[in-house]
């Protein structure tokens, strides 16, 4: 039975706007999901035991059942309990190079490859569709991680529809080192401080109008840099900036610089910009370590992809 290394690349959100709670108590969401070549680097090898094991380089992964590359595996073990009992258990080994709490669905896309991983080591031969649901139970980021690219996300995030590449832009992120941001915080900040404008569960006319994705989608599908760029947006900052000014003052330095936009990914902490050149996202790198020397402010460069998990060996 063979290993295998995966590449596990970041997300990051070109929109968020959060429509009304659904009846299974997460929030009906409008996305347009990002991927971009920020990744982890995730191995698999099969243990020939009945065991799922954890390993990463980062000590602030936890490497228990919380973990959701464990629970991945976990998920296809119980799935595929013949496959399990046949081939054993597996050692999984991450590569961190997404940082966590960073809204860069790096525990997700974790997920996702051990997903893509266990189904080739157990030769399932289950198709994307089938990975996606199976991803689905673990987190609404999961499914798309598998495939990554660009995506408007609606439902809960799960349900997806790709839309053209926009491989040929740049991102600036920025996040400082020791600033977590709890998704589940975030959203229930949010319910609690704007629950009152949410659209009712069953006004189903109402919430499609009151979806405003459509101009984003537009823009991406005409490859319209600016416009994209002007209509970066993400609820999730009328929560999360006031009660964070770390993360609120590095938007506001990064809106100071020439870029094409400026917005907070997902929960947070990370804020990013969007340019149109490699070089222009080293320049803007530079200008904001000048801006703000903080030794805890970390800062990567990166290009949009349009690809999700990769097999590299």
């Amino acid at each position: 039975m063979h290993s295998y290394s995966l590449i596990a690349p970041a997300k990051i959100n070109l929109y968020l706007e959060i429509i009304g709670d659904r009846p299974d108590g997460y929030h009906e969401l409008a996305m347009l999901l990002q991927s971009i070549d920020l990744a982890d680097r995730i191995h698999l090898r099969p243990n020939g035991i009945q065991t799922i094991r954890v390993h990463c380089d980062d000590p602030q992964v936890p490497l228990d059942e919380s973990n959701l590359a464990y629970k991945a595996a976990a998920l296809m073990a119980g799935q595929f309990s013949d496959a399990y009992s046949r081939y054993g258990g597996v050692e999984i080994s991450i590569q961190k190079r997404i940082p966590i709490g960073a809204g860069l669905a790096g525990g997700s896309t974790d997920a996702a490859a051990v997903l893509v991983g266990l189904n080739l080591m157990w030769s399932l031969g289950l198709t994307q569709s089938e990975l996606q649901e199976l991803g689905e139970r673990l987190g609404s980021d999961v499914p798309f991680c598998i495939v990554g690219g660009t995506a408007i996300a609606t439902g809960r995030g799960e349900q997806l529809s790709s839309l053209r590449s926009l491989d040929h832009l740049y991102a600036v992120l920025a996040k400082y080192r020791d600033l977590p941001i709890s998704t589940v915080w975030a959203y229930k900040t949010y319910r609690q401080q704007f629950q009152n404008t949410y659209v009712a569960i069953n006004n189903l006319v109402e919430r499609k109008q009151r979806v405003h994705s459509g101009s984003m989608v537009a823009a991406i599908a005409s490859q319209d840099n600016q416009r994209i760029g002007q209509l970066l947006h993400n609820d999730l900052e009328k929560v999360v900036l006031p009660a964070h000014p770390q993360v609120a003052e590095l938007r506001d330095k990064l809106g100071q610089l020439e870029t094409l936009g400026v917005v907070m990914s997902g929960s947070g902490s990370t804020v990013f910009a969007l340019v149109e050149s490699q070089f222009q996202a080293e320049r803007v790198r530079q200008e904001l370590r000048e801006l703000l020397p903080d030794p805890n402010l970390e800062l990567w460069t990166t290009r949009l992809t349009h690809m999700g998990i990769q097999v590299v060996s």
